[in-house]
């Protein structure tokens, strides 16, 4: 799926002037890392949209991918028939969902008629049942019944706080929510909120936490705490391929770029959670490995594997930050 959605955005960017799409791109950069939620659409019109799309959209995509992924580990038995994702603009998550399960029927919901239009183009012949709904995301919201699984990606820090504890309530009424936002302070801090909000409406959390009790990060929970100092926060890494546009916006020379998301999934299907859960990226020593670990009893923990450990020192050595721990 993923060169697939790097194909169609290919001939999307193909009649568009190399200018006006960095131009574009750089504008609406700075729109979105504004720190006032908008009761409007951000993207306006085609030439914002596929600017944008052909930018974020591949980051989007694999940040999403890596969240579903770990939450289809814990269940590994269940699939969505329906799926719901809120504010979708062009359709990344969706893109995501149909990389990790197959035979769903998918519906986007987006305030952007300009975002629905072209994630309908870029997905055509490719991903099939996908509808594509205008929506006001506010507190008029509601999911329909029966949904298996409701995504919200990069949605909730547009939103005021209304509105955001109502996006979030309306997912709760699915029977699986994964909920992805930047990996910044700020977007831990609305993945935390609505961790909470999902826990009181009855869901539980199987990723990336092996609990659904308070965050260790927050309370302070470990012995010593690794990675539980003041300011920490919980996120992840995906590693995203730069297209031409990505190198041309950000004057980068690497081939790729590491996109750091926070995230959270929940369930009302039984779930057992990972044990613990990789925090960190794991520490490569001369005969050991260090593990910044969230765990199920005692919060933030470490772990030295060292070769005396053997088969578990491999699987140390191949253990990646967000994984779960022990491998399953």
């Amino acid at each position: 799926m993923h060169e697939e959605l790097r194909a169609a955005l290919a001939v999307l960017l193909d009649g568009l002037p190399p200018k006006q799409a960095v131009q574009a791109v750089e504008r609406l950069i700075a729109n979105y890392r504004g720190r006032t939620p908008t009761d409007a659409p951000v993207l306006r019109d085609r030439a914002d949209v596929a600017a944008y799309a052909a930018y974020r959209m591949p980051a989007t995509f694999e940040a999403v991918r890596a969240a579903l992924g770990a939450f289809a580990e814990r269940l590994p038995q269940w699939s969505p028939a329906t799926h719901v994702d809120i504010g979708g603009g062009t359709g990344a998550a969706t893109w995501a969902a149909a990389a990790t399960w197959k035979g769903h029927r998918s519906t986007v919901l987006d305030w952007a008629q300009p975002a629905l239009d072209l994630g309908r183009e870029l997905a055509d012949g490719v991903l099939p049942d996908v509808r594509w709904q205008r929506q006001v995301i506010d507190e008029s919201l509601a999911v329909p019944a029966d949904t298996d699984l409701v995504t919200v990606s990069y949605v909730l820090g547009e939103l005021r706080p209304e509105a955001r504890r109502a996006v979030v309530a309306a997912a709760a009424t699915a029977h699986a929510v994964v909920l992805i936002e930047p990996g910044t302070p700020e977007g831990y801090r609305r993945i935390i909120a609505a961790r909470e909000q999902l826990v009181e409406a009855g869901l539980r959390i199987v990723a990336p936490c092996p609990h659904s009790d308070t965050c260790p990060i927050i309370s302070g929970a470990g012995n010593p705490p690794p990675a539980g100092a003041a300011g920490d926060w919980c996120h992840f890494a995906a590693r995203v391929s730069r297209s031409s546009l990505h190198r041309q916006v950000k004057g980068g020379s690497l081939p790729y770029e590491d996109e750091k998301y926070s995230y959270v999934a929940a369930t009302r299907t039984a779930a057992s959670p990972a044990a613990s859960r990789i925090v960190r990226k794991p520490q490569l020593r001369k005969g050991q490995v260090l593990l910044d670990l969230c765990t199920a009893e005692e919060g933030l923990q470490r772990a030295t594997v060292t070769k005396r450990h053997g088969d578990l020192y491999r699987a140390a050595r191949d253990a990646a930050w967000g994984d779960d721990w022990p491998r399953s």
